[in-house]
């Protein structure tokens, strides 16, 4: 058991050094591993009995991998199966090869080879979703490329833990032991027996009797225990603990129980994963700095060397587009929290020795603190050869135009049609070389530029425009133009372009006050055809498109007044829902009584 003061040190150092690891805008993970490291015996040596932690924090893989299964529906796996079993599978049979090929070649047994290669080609999908979500990737296609590609990863796994005590060596004493591939068949044969089928029979009847009993920590309780028995089940059949408890969150993902046993259990995965990560830093042999750093070093670059160039070669030739093969290849090289279970459970089963396995620990840990830098030096390489690439921005000549049109794509376009049928001059502006140049062919003047750069606006004539049509399409960008023109040119009326609610909520809060979203328009006009089309007469759908529209309009306002308050804004999104509702149900009465009296 771990003392009472034993725990008062691991959850000191765990909110110290995770709360200045995300202050400096990092993942917590590096944070948890930094904390383990200082503890730990090569740091401040406050915690010498590392292997009873160690045993205790592996229960976090065992909930992390529950909760994984719990998330993979059917239905989600089907929608992203070229993806997940297309570009996954690739990528890891293909770093597998390449790292354990390497790995062959330098002298280690084929067995221990295929469990190196395999466990460097895995990444930390907490810690790679983390960078892509803080860095609004996660919607681009590198990022739903590096999604699929960490959900096989997490699939992966499980067969490897399963396989992993058949590549042990077998002792003398054991001659006669069945050929491996018989023992997983009949692994998998009896643990989708009893596991699958046990759960169908026994756990969901079980959850829901519970269930009635409404109480909340009565039903914490039962899925701690179905994801502990499961795990036991699991390890009485000989397969991993962890692929018990993966096979039982799989079974429950389409049942009513899904996101409560998910709320439930969330905060204890949390806690258990930040000490499995701070008895991984703690034990992390950093005497191997000093007695072999050169070994260590080429061993970190490279492995991150192999996995950058291959995952950017396959997200070339699964037509990712622009950059996207590069970002993807340097989002995913890191090394993996499950490298840790897999070495350390290698090591325990003499695949080889723990010289080896606290030199691939280490490089996996120095790879998962390297990751993020390695992206940030990438896209400011990127963003500095494209602007060298691009060339500098036009020089404009002074304009006199009441109109500026700052994005010229589909948007911004349309509106530039318009002004030119009217015979009204603009001046057009656009960040992008490429598009500029295509825009050109067509007769359209737009010029290269930035739209928050205060030199190129007055260029522009932005201190006599009337009208600034702010059309760009990246968020960041069109809210530093909007403060820039806030700021220097009040007396321009700015009509912005928002693609989201927080979109239009950043720019109210800089005082643009005419924000047009870019799809709104659209779909009430089809709302409005819609209606017609089920019998509502062309005034009657043009009623109900105008007072949803006004609405919608004073919602949007009420929730910009709470938007810091996250209960008060869905206390105010479900109040103007039922709002609504009733509008149209008197509406409704209203045509009815009209009916009825002729």
């Amino acid at each position: 058991m771990i003392t009472l003061t034993q725990t008062a040190i691991l959850l000191a150092a765990a909110v110290l050094a995770v709360s200045l690891f995300r202050f400096a805008r990092l993942s917590s993970i590096l944070g948890y591993l930094a904390a383990g490291l200082v503890i730990g015996p090569w740091g401040l040596n406050l915690i010498g009995d590392v292997e009873r932690i160690s045993h205790v924090a592996e229960f976090g893989i065992v909930l992390l991998l529950f909760i994984i299964g719990l998330e993979l529906q059917p239905t989600r796996l089907w929608v992203m199966r070229k993806i997940v079993f297309g570009l996954g599978t690739a990528q890891v049979v293909v770093c597998t090869v390449l790292l354990g090929t390497i790995a062959w070649a330098l002298g280690q047994p084929l067995g221990a080879a295929a469990v190196i290669g395999f466990g460097l080609s895995l990444s930390s999908t907490p810690l790679v979703l983390q960078v892509l979500a803080e860095r609004r990737e996660l919607k681009t296609p590198h990022g739903r490329a590096a999604f699929g590609i960490l959900l096989f990863q997490d699939l992966a796994v499980l067969p490897a833990l399963a396989i992993l005590p058949l590549l042990e060596p077998v002792p003398d004493t054991h001659p006669s032991a069945s050929p491996w591939w018989v023992s997983l068949l009949k692994l998998i044969v009896v643990g989708a027996v009893v596991i699958i089928a046990g759960g169908r029979v026994v756990l969901r009847p079980a959850l829901r009797l519970v269930a009635r009993v409404q109480v909340s920590e009565v039903f914490t309780a039962a899925a701690l225990l179905t994801v502990i028995l499961t795990a036991l089940l699991a390890n009485r059949l000989g397969l991993s603990s962890a692929l018990g408890a993966f096979l039982a969150g799989v079974l429950l993902a389409d049942s009513e129980f899904r996101h409560e046993l998910e709320a439930d259990l969330e905060p204890f995965k949390g806690l258990l994963l930040g000490l499995f990560f701070i008895s991984v830093g703690m034990t992390a042999n950093l005497g191997l700095l000093r007695s072999v750093p050169l070994e260590l070093l080429a061993i970190t670059a490279g492995f991150l060397l192999v996995k950058i160039v291959a995952i950017s070669a396959l997200g070339k030739l699964a037509r990712l587009r622009g950059d996207s093969p590069l970002r993807l290849g340097f989002a995913l090289p890191t090394g993996g929290e499950f490298a840790f279970v897999l070495f350390s459970l290698a090591q325990r089963g003499q695949l080889f020795d723990a010289h080896t396995a606290d030199l691939l620990i280490l490089a996996v840990t120095l790879s998962m603190m390297l990751g993020p830098l390695l992206l940030i030096a990438y896209e400011a390489a990127s963003t500095r050869w494209q602007e060298t690439r691009e060339g500098p921005y036009d020089p404009i000549d002074s304009q006199e135009s009441p109109v500026i049109i700052a994005g010229f794509g589909r948007f911004g376009q349309i509106v530039a049609r318009v002004l030119q049928a009217k015979g009204i001059p603009f001046t057009a502006l656009d960040s992008s070389q490429t598009h500029v140049d295509f825009v050109r062919r067509f007769g359209n003047q737009v010029y290269y530029g930035d739209a928050s750069r205060l030199d190129l606006l007055r260029a522009a004539g932005a201190q006599t425009a009337r009208v600034l049509v702010l059309a760009i399409d990246d968020v960041d960008a069109s809210v530093r133009a909007a403060a820039v023109v806030r700021e220097q040119f009040p007396q321009l009326r700015i009509f912005a372009r928002a693609r989201s609610r927080q979109h239009a909520f950043a720019l109210m809060d800089l005082g643009v006050t005419e924000v047009i979203r870019e799809t709104y328009a659209s779909s009430l006009e089809m709302a409005g055809a819609v209606l017609e089309s089920l019998g509502e007469t062309a005034a009657s759908a043009r009623e109900a498109v105008r007072r949803f529209r006004q609405h919608d309009q004073e919602t949007l306002q009420a929730q910009y007044r709470v938007k810091e308050d996250e209960e008060k804004f869905l206390a105010t999104t479900r109040a103007a829902a039922q709002q609504l509702e009733r509008l149209f149900e008197a509406d409704e009465a209203s045509a009815e009584a009209r009916r009825r009296h002729g």
